[in-house]
């Protein structure tokens, strides 16, 4: 364990320094970097330490399940901002001997006394989005000790105590914090409100620590360690996250301990499509990714994409178009769909989005907003749009093992330090701001609205790519969020159409649309684009707006793992 921590230590002295200065989860740069080549088995996460926990694993025999659990272990150290104990998480899995794709759901959930209006004034207006966030109301459930258990017990080989070892480690003797977080940590407004958060994150002088030692972290993962998962949703775990949120000086929650131990991750049944003769599956509700990912790729197909390469006005004014359409569904349709009823079939079927690409003219933006369609098996639902501000602190994880399965794991705490409350050594999510913050809308019901026990809509979009003879091509996720799907989706195209390496295909310029104002991401080339676009009657926005893509790509030189140049992370295998 020693000589994995000093080699913990070497890693983060390496990561480079940001470039820029950012708000919260926003940009802290962008710094080139090349791909990374593996024979046996790969990990690529958002933070160097993390991978190396996660690659340690795969070189004890674990499973791609294993590594993932260490990796997320320590990203709750040395990424606190994005994802954690506190937080939640959502897992797709190829397993190869089963030859068949898994999804797991550890999305957080409402507490039982939530309501519809939990983020409305006193005068029946939404709250502004920080009064909703700070505090404890905004807090749900946390479900990712829960989604990993599950697929331990599934997938896993290597004991579980042994995977918490490396983060344990790290939590006891410390690690220094790397450039992105200590930037974030000065621009945060929020964190230093609160004494548990701090006195941790802080000096003294109220400037952000350079070094960060976490024994009650050590404690709680230790106590995980041993007592499994139980532990942490039951007993005195349970009971002091619950009073945290309750007892909280500003925005108290309702969070209660009986909520916490009613808490069960579910496997789902994936979403699945095809472009151009690969097959993709994905995430499904209460993520909207894997059907906002195949609804942009399958409005796209009628094109011939493959002649309109970046830096191409034309790919990304299509993109651009699929993005808005595809978006005006996930507003109306997409939600829990243990809560709702989903036309998932209707939403992915080749009919209907052929007939709705036809929306989509090659030469001009289409009027704007776009509406939403009416899919086979909604039946004309006309319910209220979704008002959910979704800024979201996330990560992301991709990993393949020995055994050649593979697993993307897209892993939050919704906003940068999420409701900024801190306990036994891990920050609490603001999950329950991902739904809508308007229940109804000119009478009519939204379907991402609260309720109790449900589960707040996502973007994330952990995605498996299979080439046209079923073989694993493409295992591909990212932060980012609402904006995931249309990031995930550039990546998809940029390897299937344009052929380009994984590193190329994800620090391809962030140009997209929400079914808002097209935005083009800040850059050397984006005053140009802009302007093009306004040619084509395009609103622009442009703006610095970062992903946090990880991927893998299977070649037959071997498995080639990537990290998006915006954020700090890194692919490590052997």
């Amino acid at each position: 364990m020693r000589t994995l921590l000093v080699a913990l230590a070497a890693l983060a002295l390496a990561v480079p320094a940001p470039a820029q200065t950012p708000a919260p989860e926003a940009p802290t740069g962008f710094r080139a970097r090349e791909a990374t080549l593996a024979r046996h088995h790969i990990v690529a996460a958002a933070n160097p330490l993390a991978a190396a926990a996660g690659r340690e694993m795969l070189r004890r025999g674990g499973t791609a399940v294993d590594a993932a659990i260490a990796t997320q272990m320590v990203l709750n150290l040395v990424e606190p901002q994005s994802s954690g104990l506190g937080g939640g998480a959502v897992i797709v899995y190829w397993s190869a001997a089963e030859h068949r794709v898994v999804t797991f759901d550890g999305r957080e959930t409402a507490p039982a006394a939530a309501r519809p209006d939990r983020f409305l004034d006193g005068s029946g207006k939404p709250l502004a989005f920080y009064d909703a966030v700070v505090g404890g109301r905004s807090v749900g459930v946390p479900g990712v000790l829960r989604v990993l258990d599950l697929a331990h017990r599934r997938y896993g080989r290597l004991p579980w105590a042994d995977l918490f070892a490396p983060a344990i480690a790290l939590a006891e003797h410390g690690f220094d914090v790397s450039p992105r977080l200590r930037s974030l940590l000065a621009h945060d407004r929020y964190l230093r409100l609160w004494p548990s958060a701090r006195d941790y994150f802080y000096d003294a002088d109220g400037a952000p620590k350079t070094r960060l030692v976490n024994p009650a972290l050590a404690a709680t993962l230790r106590a995980v360690a041993v007592g499994g998962a139980d532990a942490f949703y039951s007993g005195p775990l349970a009971e002091a996250m619950a009073t945290t949120v309750r007892a909280a000086p500003t925005n108290p929650g309702d969070l209660t301990a009986a909520d916490i131990a009613g808490y069960q991750a579910r496997e789902r049944t994936p979403v699945c499509g095809t472009y151009r003769a690969h097959r993709l599956c994905g995430m499904g509700p209460p993520s909207s990714g894997g059907v906002g990912v195949l609804q942009i790729l399958g409005l796209l197909e009628r094109f011939d994409l493959a002649r309109d390469r970046p830096p191409s006005v034309a790919a990304v004014h299509l993109f651009a178009e699929a993005g808005r359409l595809a978006y005006a569904d996930r507003n109306r349709y997409l939600a829990d769909s243990d809560f709702v009823k989903v036309p998932l079939k209707g939403l992915l079927d080749p009919g209907y989005l052929a007939e709705r690409s036809r929306q989509i003219d090659p030469l001009h933006d289409m009027p704007a907003p776009a509406a939403p369609g009416d899919p086979p098996g909604a039946h004309g639902r006309d319910g209220g749009l979704d008002h959910a501000p979704e800024l979201p602190g996330t990560s992301n994880v991709a990993i393949i093992d020995d055994a050649g399965d593979a697993l993307d794991m897209t892993t939050t705490i919704e906003n940068a330090f999420g409701s900024r409350l801190m306990v036994a050594g891990f920050l609490l999510n603001n999950e329950l701001t991902d739904f809508s913050f308007v229940p109804v809308e000119d009478g009519k019901p939204v379907a991402n609205s609260v309720e109790p026990g449900k589960r707040p809509r996502s973007a994330m979009a952990p995605t498996l790519v299979f080439d046209r003879r079923g073989k694993l091509m493409l295992v591909v996720g990212s932060a980012g969020g609402p904006a995931i799907i249309n990031d995930v989706a550039k990546t998809i195209i940029a390897v299937i159409d344009w052929h380009y390496d994984l590193q190329a295909a994800m620090d391809l310029p962030n140009d997209d649309n929400r079914n808002g104002p097209t935005e083009i991401e800040a850059g050397p080339g984006a005053p140009s684009m802009a302007a093009a676009l306004k040619a084509l009657g395009h609103k622009v926005r442009i703006s610095n707006r970062p992903s946090g893509l990880t991927g893998i790509l299977v070649t037959p030189k071997g498995l080639i793992g990537a990290a998006d140049a915006r954020r700090e992370g890194l692919a490590l295998g052997d």
